[in-house]
């Protein structure tokens, strides 16, 4: 494998994947106005249920993840670009210095519940699939 070359496809793959994730945020803080974070919510949710059923359908030994130019696009690129870790943190953080610690506890919960989940389902899903 060139280094280059996976180097450029995880440049081009994150890339979009964080064009992606700016548009899917954007569509939806234009029309949700709550108080709770659902765009990077959601964000995070489809990226662990892609990530979930990419890496299945691939067959990725996560021992050697970075193994082909193909993960390094679609999963480190574009998925890692997509998905936002900061800013879930972010949020929570937000909501707890905002006095919403109920909604932080939720949606501190619920991203981690239902990304494991969603994983899982896009595994699952791909098994069934392939």
């Amino acid at each position: 494998m060139n280094d280059s070359v996976t180097v450029a496809l995880v440049f081009i793959g994150g890339a979009s994947g964080s064009v992606l994730r700016w548009l899917v945020g954007l569509g939806i803080g234009e029309r949700y106005k709550g108080g709770f974070p659902l765009g990077t919510f959601v964000i995070n949710v489809t990226g662990a249920f892609l990530i979930g059923f990419l890496s299945t359908l691939f067959n990725v030994d996560w021992k050697d993840r970075y193994g082909s130019n193909l993960t390094a696009f679609a999963l480190t690129g574009v998925l890692g670009g997509y998905t936002t870790f900061s800013s879930y943190q972010l949020d929570t953080a937000n909501l707890y210095n905002q006095k919403e610690r109920g909604v932080a506890a939720l949606y501190w919960i619920s991203s981690v519940g239902a990304g494991l989940v969603t994983a899982a389902l896009g595994s699952w899903l791909a098994r069934l699939l392939g």
